[in-house]
Parts: C-alpha cells; sequence; structure tokens
C-alpha cells in the first residue's frame, strides 16, 4: 500500500477497511443470491427478470471487485470466505427458496435497500476522511440505486400484467 495514500485515511483507516470489508461481503452475498435467483426464477416476465438478475450479479461481483482493491490499498485484507462472509455481512442472505418472480424480486429489492443504507453510511463517513473511497462508494451508490429502481420497475409491470391477466 502506497504510504501517502495511507497518510491521507491516516487514523480512520482501520475503520474504513472495517466497514468496507462487511460490504465486501454483502457483495458476495448479493452476487450469490441474484445468480442463484436467476437461475430458479419462475412465473411471469421470467425471461425479463432473468436477464436483469444477471447483469446485477455481474455488478454485485465488480462491486466486490472494487471494495477488495480498496481493502489492500489501505493496508487490509479482504473477509477470505464464505463463512467470514456470512458472520460480517449487513445485509445477509436471503436464499431464493421460493422461485416465484414476485419473492425473488422483493428479496432482491430488500438487499439492494440494505446496501444502499450501508453504502451511503460509508458515503458520509468518508467524505472528509478518504476521497478515494469517498468516489468509489458514490459509483457503487449510484449502480445500487438503480438496481433497486430496475427491480421495482420489473416488480411493477409484472404486477400490472397479471392483474390485466395478459400471462
Amino acid at each position: 500500500m502506497g504510504t501517502a495514500g495511507r497518510q491521507i485515511v491516516g487514523k480512520d483507516a482501520d475503520k474504513i477497511i472495517a466497514m468496507l470489508n462487511k460490504l465486501y461481503c454483502d457483495e458476495w452475498l448479493a452476487y450469490y443470491q441474484y445468480w442463484l435467483g436467476a437461475k430458479l426464477v419462475k412465473g411471469p416476465m421470467k425471461d425479463s427478470v432473468m436477464a436483469e438478475l444477471t447483469q446485477h450479479a455481474a455488478d454485485e461481483l465488480r462491486h466486490a471487485g472494487m471494495d477488495a482493491d480498496r481493502i489492500i490499498q489501505l493496508g487490509g485484507t479482504p473477509a477470505l470466505g464464505p463463512d467470514v462472509w456470512l458472520k460480517l455481512t449487513n445485509c445477509g442472505y436471503d436464499a431464493p427458496k421460493d422461485p416465484y418472480v414476485k419473492v425473488i424480486l422483493d428479496q432482491n429489492i430488500s438487499g439492494e435497500q440494505c446496501a444502499i443504507k450501508h453504502y451511503n453510511e460509508l458515503l458520509k463517513f468518508s467524505r472528509d476522511r478518504d476521497p478515494v473511497t469517498y468516489n468509489m462508494v458514490l459509483q457503487i451508490l449510484q449502480d445500487e440505486v438503480m438496481h433497486e429502481e430496475d427491480l421495482q420497475n420489473l416488480k411493477e409491470d409484472m404486477v400490472l400484467m397479471v392483474k390485466r391477466g395478459l400471462k
């Protein structure tokens, strides 16, 4: 890790690393939840939902990589495996036990709302402490807000379609 980069963050580096590690765990679990949900989803608009979940899974994996890179840049180590991810997670893992489209969408909307909350906390914490983390988190937060909107729009479309009997 670069000395000057660590000096910018100073005494808050360990707190930022801890927050990033929790988010890193959330991203891995979100990736898997999206990926598996895309494989299992059933019901109206299944193909559209599957495509959206697959795209979101790729985004979550990219976010995990961004978080890991920043953790390492700050001199930390990303959480090393799924057992640790489950212990450190902010948002948990909501297994897609019921593959019905609305249930899968609701699970993932809830996950996005949790991610938005925790990335926003890190955004506020890093604002005057760590401009590199702040800018990275801002990028990720924009994606998470867009994901929530995408999922809510799909759910709304599906509900309208079912109400009108257009399966």
